[in-house]
């Protein structure tokens, strides 16, 4: 088993697959200056993560709370159902949405009415719903790295060459020194993305759940390798374009379920500006094309990692077209009908009938009906 790993190992590090011709792993050791990025760095983005954790639960806890009462948003306790093992076992082993013939059929094996049945249903469906508040937390904690990422962004990278000129990207390649914002930036990114992966089972889950989980994995994927093969101008770029886009939506979201909604169409309007423009015109045209279209005039024999990260930011793209798709459904549907709602989102029903009411799914007594309404939400690509 150890010689199978330390095979797979050497196979793994073989500088064909990272490394221009003549180039091997001993040469990217520190001297005159020169200070390159290393592998073996990688690790502390798993402890990074774990800060941006602890981080994330005082944020939400100290600021976001406040704030969301500050705006009006309450945290509404959830009225539970009565505990009934017939219905709550329908409710998960068939379905959370039964037809109008098996709410029937329901009510008549638990000795209660049609409407007590439905608004059990109405009710269980509600507690698998996040909370107004605990969406807001959501938002404001990655509305608050996203800008801080942005603005600390743009400060490493304003009086650097390559943001003006994408051809300084691959000038001195391989043999670019790591500046110390560039680490900074780099850790910080990993950690935040292996901090979403981690809370991937607790955080609010949307229609695009495996979406977001290609896309995190995809992230940490080519920023991981683009610190191994020394792409890191060119990764710091295309965290900055992400970046600047995506505190306009969170800032959206916060304001939506703020009920601002002026201030949530203005602040979404502005973000889908910003996502047309960073994702569908930048990344392809800019991006991309350092990427597949500049090497060939450094190398006419590209290596196997040119292909791997060309691979992956391309996957990245479809994702971004999804994305671009899904928002230009929101934008058509909020200028003509004047509705600008997320379809990720599950909607929350309210409940009619009084809580004395819900006492009779046990007695079988007569009752009363429920109604819905939606509650926008959003999320991130």
């Amino acid at each position: 088993m150890a010689y199978i790993l330390k095979t797979l190992n050497s196979w793994f590090w073989w500088e064909n697959i990272w490394m221009p011709i003549n180039c091997t792993w001993a040469d990217f050791v520190d001297r005159d200056g020169l200070v390159f990025p290393k592998p073996h760095q990688l690790y502390a983005t798993i402890p990074y993560a774990f800060v941006l954790l602890i981080i994330r639960f005082f944020c939400e806890r100290y600021v976001a709370i406040p704030l969301a009462k500050a705006l009006g948003i309450k945290n509404v306790r959830r009225v539970k159902p009565q505990p009934n093992p017939v219905l709550e076992s329908y409710f998960r082993e068939c379905s959370r949405h039964p037809s109008q013939s098996e709410i029937q059929g329901l009510a008549k094996k638990c000795n209660c009415t049609v409407h007590l049945v439905e608004k059990w249903f109405r009710r269980r469906r509600n507690l698998e719903i996040p909370t107004v508040l605990r969406k807001f937390r959501e938002a404001f904690w990655r509305f608050s790295f996203y800008l801080t990422s942005s603005i600390v962004g743009f400060i490493f990278l304003y009086d650097k060459p390559w943001f003006y000129d994408i051809w300084q990207t691959w000038v001195g390649y391989p043999f670019q020194t790591l500046l110390p914002s560039q680490y900074w930036y780099y850790m910080a990114e990993i950690g935040f993305y292996w901090s979403l992966l981690f809370t991937l089972g607790i955080d609010i889950k949307r229609k695009d759940f495996m979406a977001h989980v290609v896309h995190h994995l995809a992230a940490i994927g080519l920023m991981s390798g683009s610190w191994c093969g020394n792409y890191v101008r060119l990764g710091t770029l295309v965290i900055f374009v992400h970046d600047t886009a995506d505190f306009w939506l969170e800032a959206a979201k916060m304001f939506n379920y703020a009920h601002w909604e002026k201030t949530c169409n203005i602040l979404f309007i502005i973000f889908s500006i910003a996502f047309f423009i960073t994702r569908i015109i930048l990344f392809p045209f800019w991006i991309l094309r350092a990427t597949l279209y500049l090497p060939t005039y450094y190398s006419t024999t590209p290596v196997i990692a040119y292909f791997l990260f060309n691979g992956m930011l391309l996957t990245l793209q479809g994702l971004h077209l999804y994305w671009g798709y899904l928002i230009y459904k929101i934008l058509k549907r909020f200028v003509f009908l004047k509705d600008l709602k997320d379809d990720r989102s599950d909607e929350e029903e309210e409940d009619s009938v009084t809580d004395t009411e819900e006492e009779s799914t046990k007695n079988g007594s007569k009752s009363s009906s429920g109604s819905s309404k939606h509650l926008l939400s959003g999320s991130h690509h």
